[in-house]
């Protein structure tokens, strides 16, 4: 792991404890996230990847009061269930996210333009369930960043996409990423996927869980995680 020299570059969760009955998933435990790159979360199933998640976003609580999340940074989410409204067209659902934040004309410049980031913009007014799942997924991503969070939290979200469609959302993923500034914590249980869309990948493991190895994606093989997981 890098030497870190300014705090600023760093979102800093400490003392996450969190109990389910008598099994203990974490113990005061601590994890430093990188701003403005995409953290990947990675480990085997049921590790308690999504669970650190829910965690530092507040959707559960920690069992320590001691402990501060990081919804003051604003927080946008997207899950491997699109979550889409079925009978608001495309350009609708994604307008409804900022709709109160800006006039009119300048909550459909926005999604005009991230619809069209994730290349989608002639599907601005069909309905969801005239879509497939992979322009689903790519409505649901251009709807997570339309809003001005600082960061963007992704649970799995390419699982129930076919082979040919993840690559293409990744690639559109990736290319909001070179135009913004946003920290995204990323969970996935998908190795090619990790070192595709990541800066930096955590591996966690045991239980507690643990931090096993921060590995920097620069030159990294699929081996070398295997070896931890």
């Amino acid at each position: 792991m890098e030497t870190i020299n300014k705090k600023e570059e760093i979102i800093s969760i400490k003392n996450i404890n969190k109990r389910f009955n008598e099994r203990v998933i974490f113990n005061d435990f601590n994890i430093d996230f990188y701003k403005n790159e995409v953290n990947c979360i990675i480990g085997k199933s049921g590790c308690g990847k999504s669970t650190l998640l829910n965690i530092i976003s507040g959707i559960i609580p920690n069992d320590d009061e001691n402990f501060e999340t990081i919804d003051k940074y604003g927080i946008s989410y997207i899950f491997q269930d699109d979550r889409l409204i079925d009978w608001l067209t495309v350009g609708e659902n994604i307008s409804l996210i900022v709709k109160k934040l800006y006039p009119k004309q300048k909550t459909q410049e926005l999604c005009d333009k991230y619809l069209d980031l994730v290349g989608i913009k002639e599907y601005k007014n069909y309905y969801p369930q005239m879509l497939s799942g992979g322009l689903r997924q790519r409505v649901n991503i251009a709807r997570a960043f339309i809003y001005p969070s600082k960061i963007v939290i992704m649970d799995e979200p390419f699982k129930s996409i076919d082979v040919i469609n993840k690559k293409i959302i990744m690639n559109n993923f990736k290319k909001i990423l070179e135009k913004e500034e946003r920290t995204v914590f990323f969970v996935t249980h998908d190795i090619e996927e990790a070192i595709l869309l990541s800066d930096k990948i955590y591996v966690l493991g045991n239980s507690p869980v643990k931090i096993k190895k921060v590995f920097e994606n620069k030159m990294i093989t699929k081996d070398e995680i295997y070896k931890l997981i």
